[in-house]
């Protein structure tokens, strides 16, 4: 007999399996709040963020739960995009992702190091303004620091100009109002996790198995699953490195939050033999 720690994860997948055959069409749902929210209630987020809101954390009240869901009537099809195991694949990924951005957490923290998420809403000590001068389509401001910010830490002048551009704000001429509005810095997470910048693919085609590898995909070793989302993130410092602490930590969030969420993780978890794109 499967012992009880074998047998939720046995189950799990028997139940995405079965899910898998009634994927989900946004477009005849209507309430996407409800999408949203019926799956990640807010009981559930503040259990996924226990430590979100202390003291000692630079971003208390900030990252609300309402400014969240908000934030996902931009993006009809984040969370709402295959089987029901799926898109509780891809809220659980993107969450472990801005968890480890703006982490508070340590080795011996209160309940873990996985339950201090969303901490930080601005980059600690940033070692630049991070412009990127060779962007001309998108020129930094005399004056404006592009450094990270929001939850999944949005930086240099080519990310923020055309993700003010997409959203409806001055990306290059107010970069500040990421780290003072929720809506608009979970905006900014969500608009860089759904955007295709290639040859990145975006995250979220990555997570409901929409990616497609080319020749040079294949070559690089960079196959589907949580840690070619990584990748895509922040690849150039983190893959091709094995045992990398900052791609464990992001692995260790996502372990977590997908069994709160009752799914399994899926392949390919870390991207320790990717390279960068």
């Amino acid at each position: 007999m499967a012992s009880s720690s074998l047998l939720l994860p046995i189950l799990s997948l028997f139940l995405c399996y079965f899910l898998s055959l009634a994927p989900v069409n946004v477009e005849a749902q209507g309430n996407r709040r409800s999408l949203i929210s019926s799956l990640v209630s807010e009981k559930l987020y503040n259990s996924i963020f226990l430590h979100k809101d202390d003291s000692v954390c630079p971003a208390n009240n900030f990252y609300t739960y309402s400014s969240f869901i908000q934030s996902t009537r931009r993006f009809p099809k984040f969370g709402c995009t295959g089987s029901l195991c799926t898109r509780k694949r891809e809220i659980a990924a993107f969450l472990a992702q801005i968890s480890h951005e703006t982490t508070g957490g340590w080795a011996t923290a209160p309940d873990g190091p996985y339950s201090w998420g969303l901490c930080f809403k601005e980059e600690i000590s940033p070692q630049s303004i991070y412009c990127d001068a060779d962007s001309t389509e998108w020129p930094c401001v005399t004056g404006k620091s592009y450094h990270g910010r929001g939850p999944i830490q949005l930086s240099w002048n080519y990310n923020y100009g055309p993700a003010g551009n997409a959203l409806g704000f001055n990306g290059l001429g107010n970069p500040e109002i990421v780290s003072n509005n929720s809506a608009i810095a979970f905006k900014t997470a969500l608009w860089f996790w759904m955007t295709e910048q290639k040859p990145k693919p975006s995250c979220h085609d990555v997570m409901i198995g929409r990616y497609k590898a080319t020749a040079a995909d294949i070559e690089a070793n960079r196959t589907a699953g949580f840690g070619l989302v990584t990748n895509i993130i922040n690849g150039g410092l983190e893959c091709g490195r094995p045992n990398d602490n900052r791609v464990n930590d992001r692995i260790g969030y996502f372990q977590r939050y997908a069994k709160l969420f009752n799914v399994d993780t899926g392949p390919n978890l870390d991207c320790a033999n990717q390279k960068s794109f």
